[in-house]
């Protein structure tokens, strides 16, 4: 999409100005279907950088994601969003969701070509 849909922009400002986690999003990216929950993005940089302290060989990495240092917090963002965070998300490959626990991704919004309201397990029940 070359330029960003404007109600997905909306979406992804709400979420960020009501640090909330619990919009579900499918989104198609590239031919890529990704289906999750949308994340502020500070709440989805401080996620991966505890998963990557975890790590023995990449846990250098998690500083360029967390915030705890004055200088590996990411910039104050001027104007709309540009990124859709996905918290607990899973690539769609036919009935499978991979991964099955759910990942962290991070796709830009003029990047989606198509995309609903909801995930893959979404039921309303």
């Amino acid at each position: 999409m070359s330029k960003p849909d404007e109600l997905l922009v909306d979406i992804a400002a709400m979420v960020e100005s009501e640090q909330s986690n619990q919009m579900s999003l499918t989104v198609v990216v590239q031919g890529a279907v990704i289906t999750g929950r949308l994340a502020p993005e500070s709440v989805w940089r401080q996620r991966v950088a505890e998963v990557l302290e975890q790590s023995e060989r990449l846990g250098p990495f998690s500083a360029l994601f967390s915030s705890a240092g004055a200088d590996t917090r990411p910039p104050q963002r001027k104007g709309p969003p540009t990124h859709l965070y996905f918290h607990v998300a899973r690539i769609l490959q036919g009935s499978i969701g991979l991964p099955e626990t759910g990942g962290m991704y991070r796709v830009e919004i003029k990047d989606v070509g198509a995309w609903t309201v909801g995930d893959f397990s979404y039921s309303d029940h």
